[in-house]
């Protein structure tokens, strides 16, 4: 048996395309223009990566984008000044500062500054709160795609065996809450878990999100578990050059999982497509509009 392979490039495609409906039906009815601006300080080469792809696929939803770029050498203050501006903006609807933030910064400050209905990231503690007490949310773009590729698999999680392996306040502890919204039953396991392996061969769902290269190995899998890898990680190959490798060996993983996602491929596409989605969310909750159908 060979795992079904879940296409994040596709259903992000899917995801986009049903957020540029979205978007064009609240322009036509009620002359709403979802606006995104990202913040990039410094010139963090993968961030910049990040932040053009952003750029891209916001305009081709029909919002307006909002570039900022400052210097690695900004003063918090005019950071924080940047971001007070953006709160008062009408255009604006969501606000993302790129991280990590170069040394010096306060990234705790700029995050509690930012306006919880314009926190399309998901990380300020209004939201982080309110997502953790069940309540409406602005949840981080990462584990709301982890969700949705989920969903692709198994039309619903209630009373699934979930795992969340990693704890970080961007993806482990938000995937958690979403996952206890769906109605799964959720371990959350990090470095200092007793016997890892055998915690993750009871789940029917596995999320790696540790940062670890293929750390979770093919005989740690329950059979015909669906595996999402969150990771992103460089190693060396032989040419001297580096390939990209997820958090789970996924040729292990193929023979043994019921459907897994690829690295590249998988999550990454998503954050990015979830990323339009919490802006067009947060530009209607703005304007007092229900909730858009994506």
């Amino acid at each position: 048996m060979t795992a079904k392979i879940i296409d994040g490039k596709v259903i992000a495609a899917e995801l986009r395309a049903r957020v540029a409906d979205e978007v064009a039906r609240v322009k036509r009815e009620h002359n709403l223009v979802p606006g995104l601006a990202v913040v990039l300080v410094g010139n963090d080469p993968a961030s910049e990566v990040y932040v053009r792809s952003k750029h891209t696929q916001t305009q081709g939803a029909g919002m307006a984008s909002f570039e900022h770029k400052l210097p690695a050498d900004v003063s918090q203050a005019d950071l924080l000044a940047l971001v007070a501006k953006l709160n008062r903006d009408p255009a604006v609807h969501g606000i993302l500062v790129q991280l990590p933030l170069p040394k010096g910064l306060n990234t705790e400050a700029v995050i509690n500054a930012i306006d919880p209905a314009k926190d399309v990231d998901g990380l300020h503690p209004n939201n982080a709160g309110r997502l953790a007490g069940g309540f409406q949310a602005l949840s981080p773009c990462t584990p709301l795609g982890c969700i949705i590729l989920t969903k692709s698999v198994h039309a619903s999680l209630e009373g699934m065996n979930a795992i969340v392996i990693g704890r970080s306040n961007l993806v482990g502890r938000p995937l958690v809450q979403l996952l206890l919204n769906e109605n799964a039953t959720v371990t959350i396991a990090h470095s200092r878990s007793r016997d890892l392996p055998g915690l993750v061969r009871q789940a029917d769902l596995v999320y790696a999100a540790v940062g670890k290269p293929e750390m979770v190995r093919g005989d740690w899998l329950k059979p015909g578990a669906t595996v999402i890898d969150v990771g992103i990680n460089r190693i060396p190959r032989d040419d001297g050059k580096t390939r990209l490798v997820g958090d789970v060996a996924y040729q292990e993983a193929l023979n043994v999982a019921g459907a897994v996602t690829p690295v590249p491929g998988g999550v990454g596409q998503m954050t990015v497509a979830c990323l339009l989605v919490n802006t067009l969310r947060a530009a209607c909750a703005i304007a007092g509009l229900p909730k858009p159908g994506v």
